[in-house]
């Protein structure tokens, strides 16, 4: 199954994004729209969740009402900066579990290595969302799914606030099946593997270190 890949249009989002570009915004204010801009993606990114039809009782009347069938959720912020993500996700889907995947990249190669990785036990039965602020050169985000995929996991999506070509294309190769989501896709990457116009390093603006 092939994945998609959605670049978000909603004007609230693209309003949220733009305010956290600036320089001047501090970490309070950019922590707090970080969870507001992944609070309204998640609402994108759930519109195809399969719903089932359930009786209820409204204090008028009997219906038939819809509610999330088949898999339960789980939300995987890849740490440190996709832990800004999760407080806004779990306001939208407040019984999903949380996992955590820490990655740092080796000096001497630059490949991702795994330092931590706890997971809900039944994360293979799960719809799993990977959170991660940016998706740059997407060596730590498809490095992060493939640990997924290797402990049994097999529907994901992932979710970022800024994206650039070049994280987006290996993504795509490398995981075609995952759907991804972007809040803005942005021009290309500097020679230090920053997104350009970007935001700057969004883990040291959401935990106020530099």
């Amino acid at each position: 199954m092939t994945g998609k890949t959605v670049v978000m249009d909603h004007p609230l989002i693209a309003h949220k994004i733009s305010y956290i570009r600036q320089e001047s915004v501090g970490t309070k204010e950019f922590r707090e729209v970080i969870g507001e801009i992944a609070q309204l993606m998640c609402y994108e990114a759930t519109r195809d969740l399969k719903t089932q039809e359930v009786k209820i009782k409204t204090p008028i009347a009997e219906m038939t009402g819809k509610v999330l069938a088949g898999k339960k959720l789980a939300i995987v912020p890849i740490l440190r900066a996709g832990l800004g993500m999760v407080d806004g996700m779990l306001s939208m889907i407040p019984t999903a579990k949380v996992g955590h995947i820490g990655l740092y990249r080796d000096p001497e190669t630059l490949e991702p290595v795994e330092y931590y990785c706890k997971l809900p036990a039944d994360c293979g039965e799960r719809e799993v969302f990977v959170v991660d602020p940016m998706l740059a050169t997407g060596g730590s985000s498809v490095a992060a799914i493939r640990m997924l995929k290797d402990k049994g996991v097999k529907h994901i999506r992932f979710l970022c606030i800024l994206a650039a070509p070049e994280g987006v294309k290996r993504m795509q190769e490398e995981h075609p099946d995952v759907d991804i989501y972007i809040g803005a896709l942005d021009e290309k990457l500097n020679d230090h593997g920053y997104i350009v116009p970007g935001l700057g390093d969004a883990g040291d603006r959401i935990f106020g270190t530099k």
